[in-house]
This record gives structure tokens, sequence and C-alpha cells, in this order.
């Protein structure tokens, strides 16, 4: 479940929308690209300032089942990420975008069952990313 937070859903399902739908398509990448031009360097500078080391940095002998493709930990950027789409989709189809909260919270309790993530870390990203989608549907 972790993987599919890895960005991948994040730039398949506005592609696979505009295919299905162009109109629709081309109404939601906007808000999509939007709410990422807003995530992605929050989540970078957060990330780089706070600078919260990783469980098997400061828990004694825990080790992480995979090794995580950064330094630090708060906040979620994969939690983050997700729930930038599941609430982008939620704007814009309503109730039939309610699998993607699912996959969203489901991408943040794999973070930590993996070991790389502590619990707050995941609340916050799901917090921040929930926060950014608000912001976005305000401003557009």
């Amino acid at each position: 479940m972790s993987r599919s937070g890895d960005g991948y859903m994040q730039l398949l399902l506005p592609l696979v929308i505009l295919v299905l739908n162009p109109l629709i398509g081309k109404a939601f990448l906007p808000v999509v690209a939007t709410a990422f031009a807003i995530e992605r360097p929050l989540y970078y500078v957060l990330k780089n300032t706070l600078r919260r080391r990783r469980p098997a940095q400061v828990v004694p002998s825990f080790n992480s089942v995979i090794h995580a493709s950064d330094e630090f930990s708060f906040p979620s950027g994969h939690t983050m990420a997700a729930f930038v789409l599941a609430g982008v989709a939620a704007l814009t189809f309503g109730l039939a975008a309610a699998p993607l909260y699912f996959w969203a919270v489901a991408v943040g309790i794999s973070r930590v069952i993996l070991g790389v993530h502590f619990p707050s870390d995941i609340l916050a990203g799901a917090c921040l990313g929930s926060v950014i989608v608000m912001v976005v549907a305000n401003l557009l």
C-alpha cells in the first residue's frame, strides 16, 4: 500500500480522468496541479526545517521494514499527497471519491506499519493535505 503513495497515483488518476472524460478532466487537472504546487514545496520546507528523525533512528532496537527515500519523517509526504488527491477528487466527484480517502488512510497506516513514520507524522500529513485542499478550493 505504501508504494501506491509514491506519486504514481497522483499522476495517473488525473490523466485517466482526462482521457475518460475530457470535460471533467480539464477542470480537474488544474485544481490538482495547483494543490500539488502548494503541497510539494510545503512538504519539502517542513521536512527539512523540522528535521524530525525517523523511528529507527530514535527508538532503540527498532528496525524499519523498508528504507525511506529521505532522512526525515515529519510530516509524512506520502500521506499528505494522498490526502490532497483524495480531497481534490472529493471536491470534483463528491461521494464517488470516498474510496480514495480509504486509500489515503491505508497509505498513512502502511507507513507506520513499515516503521518509517510515527503516527503523529501521518496525522500531520493528513491534516496538512486536507488544509491545502480547502485553501485551493477557496482560491479556485
